[in-house]
C-alpha cells in the first residue's frame, strides 16, 4: 500500500486500483476508484530504470489525485479546465526544478569566490545549499493553515497504513497510536535525492555553464533511479540497525511534512485505503476486530 495527501483528503493505491477520498465542504466522504495502471510493471526486473517508471507512474497519478481533490472544494462553475490544471502542474514543476536543480549549482559557484570549493566539495557545497533550500521552503509553507492541513492528512495516510501493515484494526482510534513516520514516505526519498545529487554530479567535474544546466536536468533520472533503489532496500531491510541508523534523516524530516491527523482525518484515510483492498484484503482487516496495541508506535517494525 502507498499514498499521499490531497486537498482535504488521501489518495491510496493498492495491487490493482487507486482511490481518493476527500472530505467534502458539506462534511460528507466522496471518494473515487480507478483501476491501477500497470505498464510500470514491464521494467520491474530492471534496477535503476525501474525507479524511473515507477516515478513518473506516480507522479502521474499524483497529479491526477491532486485535480479531482481540488474539485471537490469548489462549485463546479468555478472547477479549473484540464488544460488549465496541466499547465498549472507543469509549471510547478518547472518552478521545482528551477529553485532545487539549478540554483543550487548556481550559488553554489557564486560562494566559491568568497570561499574556494574544489572537486568533491563544491558539488557537497552544491548539496548543502539545496537541502537548505528545501528545509527552508518546506518550514515556510507549513506556516500556511492549508498546507498544515495536507500535512495533517498526510499523517494520516502513514497512520491508516501503519495501522493494515502491522495488522491491527483499521480504524481511526487504532490508527492514531502510530507515529506519523513511514521509511517509504515520499520526504524520505526526496532527501535521498538530494544527497545521491552530490555523488553523480561530482561525476561530471566542474563544466561550463552549458554543460552544467544539462547535466543537472538530464542526469535527474539516474538520480531517481538510485534513490529508489535506496528506499526499496531500507524498507526490505528495516530489522538491519545499520539500515535504521541511515533512515534516521528522512524520518526526522518527515516532522515537517507531517502533522498529527483528527480522527475525522483518519477515517477519510482509511475510507481511501479500504476502497484499494482486494476482497481478501478486507476479509483480512475484518477478522481483526479487537486487535489493539499499546501506543505511540512505529509506523514499521523495527524502528528505532
Amino acid at each position: 500500500m502507498g499514498g499521499q495527501a490531497v486537498m482535504e483528503g488521501v489518495m491510496m493505491r493498492g495491487a490493482s486500483s487507486w482511490a481518493v477520498s476527500v472530505r467534502t465542504p458539506e462534511g460528507e466522504i466522496e471518494t473515487v476508484v480507478h483501476d491501477a495502471p500497470r505498464w510500470s510493471e514491464r521494467y520491474s526486473k530492471f534496477p535503476l530504470l525501474r525507479g524511473v517508471m515507477i516515478l513518473a507512474e506516480s507522479l502521474s497519478l499524483g497529479f491526477k489525485a491532486l485535480a479531482w481533490s481540488a474539485d471537490r472544494q469548489v462549485p463546479e462553475e468555478e472547477r479549473l479546465s484540464k488544460g488549465v490544471m496541466v499547465g498549472t502542474m507543469a509549471f510547478s514543476l518547472a518552478v521545482f526544478m528551477a529553485i532545487f536543480i539549478l540554483l543550487p549549482a548556481f550559488g553554489a559557484r557564486g560562494v566559491d569566490r568568497w570561499i574556494p570549493l574544489d572537486g568533491f566539495w563544491l558539488h557537497v557545497g552544491e548539496g548543502a545549499l539545496r537541502l537548505a533550500l528545501f528545509i527552508g521552503y518546506l518550514l515556510l509553507i507549513g506556516r500556511m493553515h492549508d498546507i498544515k492541513r495536507v500535512f495533517q492528512y498526510h499523517g494520516a495516510e502513514h497512520k491508516s497504513i501503519a495501522a493494515y501493515e502491522n495488522g491491527v484494526e483499521v480504524t481511526p482510534e487504532s490508527a492514531q497510536r502510530f507515529t506519523t513516520e513511514h521509511v517509504r514516505c515520499g520526504t524520505n526519498f526526496l532527501l535521498t535525492v538530494m544527497l545521491i545529487t552530490i555523488v553523480v554530479y561530482s561525476f561530471v567535474g566542474r563544466p561550463g555553464w552549458v554543460l552544467l544546466i544539462a547535466s543537472r536536468v538530464l542526469l535527474i533520472p539516474v538520480i531517481a533511479g538510485l534513490a529508489y533503489e535506496v528506499i526499496r532496500f531500507s524498507a526490505k531491510h528495516m530489522d538491519r540497525r545499520w539500515v535504521r541508523v541511515l533512515m534516521r534523516p528522512g524520518l526526522a524530516l518527515q516532522r515537517l511534512t507531517t502533522r498529527e491527523p483528527t480522527l475525522d482525518q483518519l477515517e477519510v484515510a482509511i475510507v481511501s485505503l479500504r476502497a484499494v483492498m482486494t476482497a481478501e484484503q478486507l476479509a483480512e482487516v475484518e477478522s481483526r476486530a479487537g486487535q489493539q496495541l499499546a501506543g505511540p508506535l512505529p509506523a514499521f517494525r523495527g524502528a528505532v
